[in-house]
């Protein structure tokens, strides 16, 4: 049993798009502080459960309950007003204005002078720096223009955007495809730091190793169905494999690989 106090809970989610049944019943919960793998091989339904959570569909049937209430949002604006927020690979910053402006956008900071509205530049950036150096994320200047940072850099911008507006619950569609060994291993560490927030996160990745390294709880849909939900310390690779084919794989067990299993020196395995 998971020792984390329920964030969202799903309760036989269901979606049809006329006689295709994208999702035969999902059940599974997110904890508070809980990182949660979401694995599946192409055409699971992963992608469909995301947008539901999302607000971006409607599901057919079934039930949610988010932070101890029944929720259902029609929209991403209204999921993203109760906390919840999709990370995608390609982020939404602006990328031709500064790190402040993308933090703030919509909800600036200012001040009337003579009934006009004057931004408080400085007391922005200094509610964005303080926000970077508490989550341990390093951008050489806040004025620089998005475009010019890296990728890694522009995904912790969104992240700590995120927590520092009160989000509850982040999912993150294959946030480390296009980055580098070394802002993969930061990227993790950030995950890490957001859900000791108890923030709820939710991984969508390809990437067995990166399940491994940061996930307390593996959850794995097959043609639509939840054909596993696993603490991560209690199951192995090849035993989560099984679950994403059906097919059992040879040397399959209970038993996990160890913390120093999991790290950099694993070979990096997809799905």
């Amino acid at each position: 049993m998971s020792g984390f106090e329920p964030l969202l809970v799903l309760d036989d989610i269901k979606k049809n798009y006329g006689a295709i049944e994208a999702l035969k019943g999902i059940s599974f919960s997110i904890g508070k502080g809980e990182v949660v793998a979401l694995l599946g091989d192409n055409g699971a339904g992963k992608s469909t459960l995301v947008k539901i959570i999302s607000g971006g569909l409607e599901p057919t049937s079934g039930r949610m309950t988010f932070d101890g209430k029944p929720f259902q949002a029609q929209s991403p604006s209204e999921a993203k007003r109760a906390g919840i927020e999709t990370v995608y690979q390609d982020l939404s910053l602006c990328t031709n204005v500064d790190v402040v402006a993308n933090f703030f956008m919509g909800r600036e900071i200012t001040r009337k002078v003579f009934g006009i509205p004057v931004l408080q530049e400085k007391e922005m950036e200094r509610v964005v720096a303080e926000a970077m150096e508490n989550a341990g994320t390093r951008i050489p200047s806040l004025r620089n223009k998005v475009e010019t940072l890296s990728g890694g850099q522009r995904q912790a911008i969104e992240l700590n955007r995120f927590v520092h507006w009160g989000g509850k619950l982040v999912l993150l569609d294959e946030p480390f495809a296009a980055l580098g060994v070394d802002q993969t291993r930061r990227g993790l560490e950030m995950i890490r730091r957001v859900a000791n927030q108890g923030i709820g996160v939710v991984i969508i990745t390809h990437i067995m190793q990166q399940a491994f390294q940061v996930a307390d709880k593996i959850v794995v849909i097959r043609q639509g169905v939840v054909a596993g939900d696993v603490e991560t310390r209690n199951t192995t690779t090849d035993a989560v494999i099984s679950m994403i084919t059906g097919e059992p794989v040879t040397g399959a067990g209970p038993a996990g690989p160890s913390a120093a299993e999991r790290g950099s020196g694993e070979q990096e395995q997809t799905i």
